[in-house]
């Protein structure tokens, strides 16, 4: 798998790519290394830059940052717990499936989740100019992504795929706000 190539395809050409991303083997070590690391760094690593370096300018009142160490632990730390995260929710997209008519596949489910999260991880690269971060919305394509695969990768009948990629979407959204507890409990307040 070329790492640029694949980032491409899903991104513009999701309904093609999913079939070819079906016949590949979905071992969990080789996405993680391969796909998870790298691109999860993109929003931990800019988030750092942009909250510990340049920080949020306040105008006449300084600039507010988050201390340095401070930083660099949360950004670690939230690195970490998106492997986590990740791997969380391709368990439940996997334990899920009987339930909308799909079958149980967790290297498929594991795809899929791995695959649908790429536009959060690209969007990541706006965190870097902190006042430019509400352009993370964009991430949510990824729900669009979810949804073009749930049915080539798990096999769930097109009319159950919605309602299946809702599931998985409150799921991620339960455990993103679980590791954003996490996180903020290790990251103290920015000072000017």
């Amino acid at each position: 798998m070329n790492l640029i190539e694949r980032v491409k395809n899903i991104i513009l050409t999701p309904q093609s790519e999913w079939p070819v991303i079906e016949r590949e083997p979905g071992d969990v070590t080789y996405l993680f290394t391969n796909y998870v690391a790298i691109l999860a760094a993109i929003p931990a690593v800019c988030g750092f830059i942009g909250m510990s370096v340049i920080g949020i300018s306040l105008g006449g009142l300084g600039t507010v940052r988050v201390p340095l160490l401070s930083g660099l632990v949360g950004a670690i730390v939230g690195y970490l717990l998106t492997f986590a995260m990740v791997y969380i929710v391709a368990l439940l997209t996997d334990v899920l499936a009987p339930t909308f008519n799909g079958q149980r596949n967790f290297e498929n489910a594991l795809k899929v989740t791995v695959y649908s999260y790429t536009p959060a991880w690209l969007v990541g690269v706006f965190l870097l100019i902190p006042a430019l971060g509400f352009l993370s919305i964009l991430g949510l394509y990824g729900l669009y992504l979810l949804w073009t695969g749930i049915h080539p990768m798990m096999k769930a009948p097109q009319e159950k795929s919605l309602v299946y990629t809702i599931a998985i979407v409150v799921c991620a959204i339960v455990i993103g706000l679980v590791v954003g507890v996490i996180q903020a409990a290790l990251m103290p307040l920015p000072r000017a």
